[in-house]
C-alpha cells in the first residue's frame, strides 16, 4: 500500500514539475489563498512567534511579514517540487552559490567540513551546492528526520538526492559520519540546525530572536571530536525563484574554539540572515514550545 501511494504521489508530483516555473507560481497564488485566507495554515502558531520575536514591530508591521511568508511558503511548495524536472543549468541560474572556493580550500589537505545552514529562503535547492564540487570527488551530504510517512519520507529523499547528495537520517548522524572519516573520505555535511531539539538533548540555552532559546549543540561537538572546519551558509532571496547564499567561515580549527562559541557564533548568524528579511524563515514551527524551567524538570525526572 506505501508503493502504490509513493506511485501515486511521485506520478503526480512529476507532472506538475514538468510545468515551467510561470505557471507553477500561478499555482502558488492559488495555494496561498488556500492555505492562508481559508485554511489558515498554522496561523496562530506563525502569529505567536512573530509577536514574541518582534515585540517592537507594529501590528500591521508584522502583518506585512505574515501575508510574505505565506507566499513565500506556497512558493518554496512549488518550486521543491520543480526539483523533479530541473536541468543542471537552470538549476544553477536560479540558485547561486559564492565563496564556495572556500570550502575547497579548507578540503584541499584531505579535511572535511560541516555546514550550518537553516530553514531559509528555500533550503532544498541547497542540495545544487553539489554542481560545484561533481568532478572532485567528495561526499556531500544532508542530515534530515525521516517522516513518518514511509511514501512521503522516500518521495523526498528522492527530491534530496537530485544532484547526488547523501540523506542521513538523523539517528544515523554519528556513526556515518565518522564512518566516512574512518574510510578517509572527504566530506561537506549540512545540518539545518535552527529548530527545536529533543528536550533530552537541550545543553545549551541563548537569546534568539527576543527569547530565551534552546539551540543544538551536536554539530559543534563532532567539529570538536572531528577536526573538521565549519562554515554557515547564508541565504537571500533576490527575486521570485532566485537565490544566492554565501559561504562564511565560523572556524577551521574547531578543537581550539571555546566551549559553545561555534554555536553561538552560528546562531548569532543565523538570527542576522532572519532579521535581513524575516518573511523567508519558516515561521510554523513551534521554536520555543518549551522553557527553560520545563526542560530542566523534564530532565531531573528522567
Amino acid at each position: 500500500m506505501s508503493r502504490l501511494l509513493y506511485y501515486i504521489l511521485y506520478v503526480w508530483m512529476y507532472l506538475h514539475a514538468l510545468l515551467p516555473f510561470r505557471v507553477l507560481y500561478i499555482l502558488s497564488d492559488i495555494l496561498y489563498f488556500f492555505v492562508y485566507k481559508i485554511a489558515g495554515y498554522r496561523l496562530k502558531v506563525v502569529r505567536h512567534n512573530l509577536e514574541a520575536s518582534f515585540p517592537e514591530k507594529t501590528k500591521q508591521e508584522r502583518l506585512t511579514i505574515e501575508r510574505e511568508f505565506y507566499h513565500h511558503f506556497c512558493d518554496y511548495f512549488v518550486e521543491t517540487l520543480k526539483l523533479l524536472h530541473i536541468s543542471d543549468e537552470e538549476m544553477q541560474r536560479r540558485m547561486q552559490f559564492n565563496n564556495v572556493g572556500q570550502i575547497k580550500e579548507l578540503m584541499k589537505d584531505g579535511n572535511s567540513a560541516l555546514m550550518y545552514l537553516g530553514h531559509y529562503c528555500n533550503w532544498e535547492w541547497v542540495t545544487s551546492i553539489n554542481l560545484d564540487f561533481k568532478e572532485d570527488g567528495k561526499v556531500l551530504g544532508e542530515i534530515y528526520k525521516p517522516l513518518k510517512n514511509k511514501a512521503m519520507d522516500d518521495l523526498f529523499l528522492k527530491i534530496r538526492s537530485r544532484f547526488g547528495s547523501l540523506a542521513i537520517s538523523k539517528q544515523d548522524t554519528y556513526r556515518v559520519i565518522i564512518k566516512l572519516r574512518n574510510e578517509g573520505q572527504q566530506t561537506l555535511i549540512g545540518f539545518m540546525a535552527d529548530q527545536t531539539p529533543a528536550w533530552r538533548n537541550i545543553h545549551y540555552w541563548t537569546p534568539f530572536l527576543n527569547q530565551d532559546t534552546p539551540v543544538f549543540t551536536g554539530v559543534e561537538r563532532i567539529a570538536k571530536q572531528t577536526g573538521f572546519a565549519v562554515v554557515y551558509l547564508d541565504m537571500e532571496k533576490i527575486k521570485r525563484g532566485h537565490y544566492k547564499a554565501t559561504v562564511r567561515l565560523i572556524t577551521d580549527d574547531p578543537k581550539k574554539e571555546p566551549e559553545n562559541k561555534i554555536t553561538e557564533t552560528y546562531i548569532r548568524a543565523m538570527e542576522k540572515t532572519i532579521l535581513r528579511n524575516p518573511a523567508y524563515w519558516l515561521w510554523t514551527h513551534k521554536r520555543w514550545k518549551r522553557t527553560r524551567e520545563e526542560v530542566e524538570a523534564m530532565q531531573q525526572q528522567k
